[in-house]
């Protein structure tokens, strides 16, 4: 940094034109790296140690953000990210990034270790999570890069992300490159194909730059009297690969320091003692694991599926218990990684109240059911992610994929209620579940001119409150004897057996109402 200021004192005095100032600058920055070479330990300061292994997910964003508070609770001098992954989701990555940026009370360092089960790397989303860092380190035979975004294409495999997206997230490599003092090339051409970084010496001093940023310097060199002499050394990364570093390299280009052990890492940082190390927990995995995209999907088909199983059965049973656990898990997993508040509930009891209303108070199948079913499917969506209405390229395309795994859901309880619809009468399973006799009568067509009970003129309406027993099942109708006389009538809402004691409760004309006294009354 001094060899910088001097050499600007320098080209100043001489009166060259600002842009010449300028372009050596932008060089000085690109060449110099982080302060991260090994210092004299400071005695009585303390590290964290995080661990950041497997896929990035909204798991592990939980997992961080609430082990650095427990740290910076502590009053911990260092938070060290010991990262080991192959990257993840990219809205996890960008969440634990801001986190990152935002500690102020502690320095944070990003550690690329290798040990026992560990795979060495910090790539994609561990790239991003390390340039968040103010200070990286890596262990010999470790590597970092490769940080472009992908998404999963049709085939299962993965595709490069659309424009927009890689822009996104080169924009935040290079603002954190800038913000923590690292090589700015070695960020853009870890995200970007296009770049074309090659290795240089400026004045004498190795370092990287842009085919751009050397284009400018070679021109400033040939135009400018006391312009820095660049001279190209070689390739590092050609246009269409993306860059990765092993740690000889990563500390060649001044992006880290170096430490193969928790003794030499401490020594560098200036660290005297570990304050502690955490560790994901069961519970972790356990949330991690049905915050999945496949468990949520079946956890939806199975609590729509035991809805319906539910409203098919007289009262209140395992189907019904089913299903609200399978919905308490679905919204109890996402809030606890915070992405469900009062808006998903309220939407979803709302689906579940429109529903209702279309099955038991109004005929056939119309908007209040189709309402239902949307806002079902919203508060499942909202409850896989942390926002509402989705601003950035990322935002959209997590949307997306949110919804493909609702729409699917639904499509797949459908055809699960259907199969069980054409298929439960076959079923020993379901032989309390389902109506196995033919009903070759309308529930309200009149009884035959000649039976007694057959009275155009009658009155229904005088039969409210009136007493009678069940002839047959209403499922929910059928036959009932009041006071001598069969009458076709329906029940509240639920199954009656054969023989039980009903009391009509309403009369819509010919339609009779009745609801079960219970045997014994």
């Amino acid at each position: 940094m001094g060899f910088l200021l001097n050499k600007i004192n320098l080209l100043s005095k001489k009166n060259l034109p600002p842009l010449a100032v300028f372009l050596f600058l932008l060089a000085g920055i690109s060449l110099s790296g982080p302060l991260v070479y090994p210092q004299q330990a400071d005695t009585g300061k303390s590290a964290w140690i995080i661990p950041i292994r497997g896929d990035i997910d909204p798991a592990m964003v939980t997992f961080v953000r609430r082990e650095a508070g427990k740290a910076l609770s502590e009053g911990t001098d260092f938070i060290v990210f010991e990262i080991d992954t192959f990257g993840g989701r990219v809205d996890s990555a960008l969440q634990i990034t801001s986190f990152i940026t935002s500690i102020k009370d502690a320095r944070t360092i990003a550690w690329v270790n290798t040990g026992d089960g560990s795979m060495g790397v910090s790539w994609s989303a561990g790239a991003l999570i390390a340039f968040s860092c103010s200070g990286i380190y890596m262990a010999s035979g470790t590597s970092i890069g490769a940080a472009a975004p992908v998404t999963v294409g049709a085939n299962g495999g993965s595709d490069s992300a659309d424009e927009k997206t890689v822009a996104a997230v080169r924009s935040q490599m290079a603002a954190l490159a800038e913000r923590n003092g690292y090589p700015l090339g070695l960020a853009l051409a870890m995200v970007d194909y296009d770049v074309e970084l090659w290795e240089v010496l400026v004045d004498g001093r190795t370092g990287v730059l842009t085919l751009g940023e050397l284009e400018r310097l070679e021109s400033a060199g040939q135009t400018e009297q006391g312009a820095a002499k660049v001279e190209r050394r070689s390739v590092i990364s050609p246009p269409g690969k993306l860059l990765s570093l092993t740690s000889g390299e990563a500390n060649r280009y001044g992006l880290a320091g170096l430490a193969d052990d928790r003794e030499s890492l401490f020594a560098a940082i200036g660290a005297s003692e570990a304050a502690g190390e955490s560790s994901p927990g069961i519970a972790d995995s356990i949330i991690a694991f049905l915050t999945s995209g496949p468990v949520q999907a079946v956890l939806i088909i199975l609590g729509l599926v035991m809805v319906f199983l539910e409203l098919n059965t007289p009262g209140f049973g395992i189907p019904g218990i089913v299903a609200a656990l399978a919905f308490i898990t679905v919204f109890g997993s996402g809030a606890l990684l915070g992405r469900v508040d009062s808006l998903e509930i309220i939407l979803f009891l709302l689906g579940v109240g429109c529903l209702a209303v279309e099955i038991f108070v109004l005929p056939g199948f119309g908007i209040m059911g189709i309402s239902g079913i949307v806002l079902i499917g919203l508060s499942l969506l909202f409850s896989m992610q942390d926002f509402v209405i989705p601003r950035a390229d990322w935002e959209w395309g997590l949307m997306g994929r949110n919804a493909i795994v609702v729409v699917f859901s639904l499509l797949a309880a459908v055809g699960g209620i259907a199969v069980i619809a054409l298929l439960g009468p076959r079923i020993r399973l379901f032989d309390g579940l389902t109506l196995k006799t033919r009903i070759t009568e309308t529930a309200y067509s009149p009884l035959p001119a000649d039976s007694p009970e057959a009275a155009a003129d009658e009155d229904y309406a005088a039969l409210t409150g009136r007493r009678g027993v069940t002839v047959s099942t209403l499922r929910p109708s059928g036959t009932a004897e009041i006071e001598g006389r069969i009458y076709r009538v329906e029940g509240d809402g639920v199954f009656i057996e054969p023989g039980e004691p009903v009391e009509v409760v309403r009369v819509y004309g010919s339609r009779i109402v009745v609801r079960s006294r219970g045997k014994g009354s």
